[in-house]
């Protein structure tokens, strides 16, 4: 039996908040570790002590071996928590823990080593007989071999970091013509992301379910499967929605699958939760893609079908304790699905986002995972997901009609999220229906980030109503009866309307020279729910005020207000085309494209940025001369810094 007391999560956000949840009702204390842009985060603030571990770049601080053992020594932890992501999968670590006296809390460094990798781990898969899609896993990584071997398999090929996830490092080409671009560009992400650019090459399965088998192992030689999830629903291979079951999956299937992944596990000697992720095709045949030697992001939905903590599973295991459960006492009962929240903005190419949470108020009506408050601060260097949100019910549609109110009750404000997609998502036959594919959010993207012309309507009078009470509450009944002529832009667009007071909060607005609309109000905090009635009709939003800026969620989407009214109003004949190049996001320079003094066309690309794990090209504004670079290799730079000027060629 291996004893502990204290675990030292090596993660931050929600999974080590959702860890500390299971060790703390089991009586176990907790370390947190934290960088220095994560100095007050939530995670921090949960756990009964904390070590910083900050570097000068936020985001190698959770990949620091060396300074995570000295926490734990320095804390007095006897066991280490992964989590999922930085450290969650890498033998090193693994092995280090174990070096230092340190329960790890996964599997063996050999079990890692074994299935890490996923060029290892697809041949040792072969060797057992488990189906695995035609590809190329040597050792040769030059250009010119990979290349030759995706013209062998045949397009569309899939590049796939050998030491990567959570879709950093994979491309799909569909031609010989922009394998070598790709390939750089698949290499480089994953160089930055894990240290390692080896890749293998697949065929792209065109359209398949991604289905993957949750399993326990235990150091008894006891092995298990706890059904199946669905993640079809993805995009730039990053999960977006996940379900169990799955719609594609019936008993026979769910055992067939299960058994193979139960025999991976044992092949390895596994021990620990893992997950063997296949892809699925519309005739039932599958295809091994990698193993995930760890927790995964999306195990909450395992957790609603089968009434089990997978959390208290993993501490029991690594404890010595053999599993409490038989395969045959695995029930899988009703539905569940989770959305992942990210910080990104889907109307930007889904740039992600940082800066401040203004509001937060999760639906009470949902499981959330989350480490978020008012006032939390999103930084630029991690992964854009900042929460997830959980439904179950007794059927499918059950579960989806729950998480789609419950997401629509969801407050998140102060930067761009993709929670009106995800609401989108949900409501989409395609996926009501079950029928979504690995293609659903490509096939249907313009769908998805369609404008609801009627709910974008009363949220601009609602703005208008905000400009002309204020904060501080209702004009006097006395007050004059004459139009106040208002501008100002929601969401980027800009808006002008004639407010006319009506009576005591009731107003007659004319929005963009349309038919007068009739307003009112019903209840005006500074902060918090507002109430108010159009044409007759009550609503409720939430509002936060700062300065010339009002965040506002209404009808399930969070809105920016920008008070204009003020502002000068630019010149019709002022133009563009400065030249300047700025950068889109928060980010650190990875790539540059040109140097100072080529001539280049527009859009042709000029200096890369990492932000969140993905990396952002960034194109030249017009053609010209590249007058002058102001960053290099590894500059930090914030969201519209001017990275390049092109001047007239």
């Amino acid at each position: 039996m291996s004893t502990f007391q204290k675990i030292l999560i090596a993660n931050r956000g929600e999974i080590a908040v959702r860890v500390m949840r299971t060790a703390r009702a089991m009586g176990y204390r907790t370390v947190a570790v934290y960088s220095h842009a994560d100095a007050d985060a939530e995670h921090v603030r949960q756990a009964d002590e904390s070590v910083c571990i900050g570097e000068p770049l936020p985001a190698q601080s959770y990949l620091n071996i060396e300074s995570i053992v000295a926490a734990a020594r320095a804390s007095g932890a006897d066991a280490v928590h992964p989590g999922y992501g930085f450290l969650a999968e890498n033998a090193a670590f693994a092995q280090a823990c174990r070096d230092a006296g340190l329960v790890f809390i996964g599997p063996s460094p050999e079990a890692i080593v074994a299935m890490g990798d996923k060029a290892g781990a697809k041949r040792l898969m072969q060797a057992a007989g488990v189906p695995c899609i035609p590809g190329y896993q040597g050792d040769d990584q030059s250009t010119a071999t990979l290349a030759t071997e995706a013209e062998r398999i045949g397009w569309p090929v899939m590049i796939k970091a050998t030491a990567g996830g959570g879709g950093r490092g994979m491309r799909l080409v569909a031609s010989a013509g922009a394998f070598a671009e790709q390939l750089q560009s698949a290499q480089s992400e994953a160089l930055h992301a894990f240290g390692d650019a080896t890749v293998i090459l697949e065929r792209a399965i065109v359209a398949p379910r991604h289905i993957e088998i949750q399993v326990f192992a235990d150091r008894h030689g006891h092995a298990i499967h706890l059904g199946e999830r669905d993640c079809s629903v993805q995009r730039r291979h990053q999960k977006v929605i996940e379900e169990a079951p799955s719609p594609a999956v019936d008993a026979a299937l769910r055992a067939r699958m299960g058994a193979t992944a139960v025999a991976a596990a044992k092949a390895i000697a596994y021990e620990g939760a893992g997950t063997l992720e296949f892809l699925l095709d519309a005739q039932g045949q599958y295809w091994f893609m990698e193993m995930n030697t760890r927790l995964q992001v999306e195990h909450p939905v395992t957790e609603a079908v089968t009434g089990l903590d997978l959390v208290e599973l993993q501490l029991r295991v690594a404890a010595g304790e053999p599993l409490p459960l038989t395969q045959d006492d695995v029930r899988i009962t009703g539905h569940a699905i989770e959305v992942r929240l990210c910080a990104e903005d889907p109307q930007q190419g889904f740039l992600p986002q940082s800066g401040t949470l203004t509001a937060w108020r999760p639906s009470p009506a949902l499981r959330t995972e989350h480490a978020l408050r008012d006032g939390a601060e999103v930084p630029p260097f991690y992964d854009s997901m900042i929460a997830k949100l959980i439904a179950s019910g007794r059927t499918r549609d059950e579960a989806r009609q729950r998480l789609l109110a419950g997401l629509r009750d969801t407050v998140a404000l102060g930067l761009p999220t993709n929670q009106a997609l995800l609401q989108r998502a949900l409501a989409h036959p395609v996926f009501a229906g079950g029928g979504a594919t690995t293609a659903f959010i490509g096939d249907h993207l313009d769908a998805l980030l369609a404008a609801d012309t009627a709910s974008d309507t009363r949220a601009a009078l609602l703005a208008a109503l905000l400009l002309q009470t204020g904060a501080r509450g209702w004009p006097s009944p006395l007050a004059h009866t004459l139009p106040n002529a208002l501008r100002f832009a929601l969401d980027g667009t800009v808006h002008t309307a004639r407010v006319t007071p009506r009576g005591a909060a009731h107003f007659e607005v004319v929005l963009d020279d349309a038919a007068p609309a009739t307003l009112a109000l019903l209840a005006l905090p500074d902060d918090g729910p507002v109430r108010f009635a159009c044409n007759g009709v009550a609503a409720q939003a939430w509002v936060v005020r700062r300065g010339e800026r009002t965040d506002v969620h209404f009808d399930g989407r969070a809105h920016r207000l920008d008070d204009l009214t003020h502002v000068a109003v630019p010149r019709a004949d002022a133009g563009g085309g400065d030249g300047l190049l700025r950068a889109s996001m928060n980010g650190r320079v990875v790539a540059l494209l040109a140097a100072e003094g080529d001539t280049v066309a527009a859009g042709q690309p000029l200096v890369t940025l990492e932000a969140m794990k993905m990396e952002h090209v960034h194109c030249a504004p017009r053609a010209g001369r590249v007058a002058a670079l102001h960053v290099a290799v590894g500059t930090q730079v914030a969201a519209r810094h001017i990275v390049a000027e092109i001047a007239e060629a």
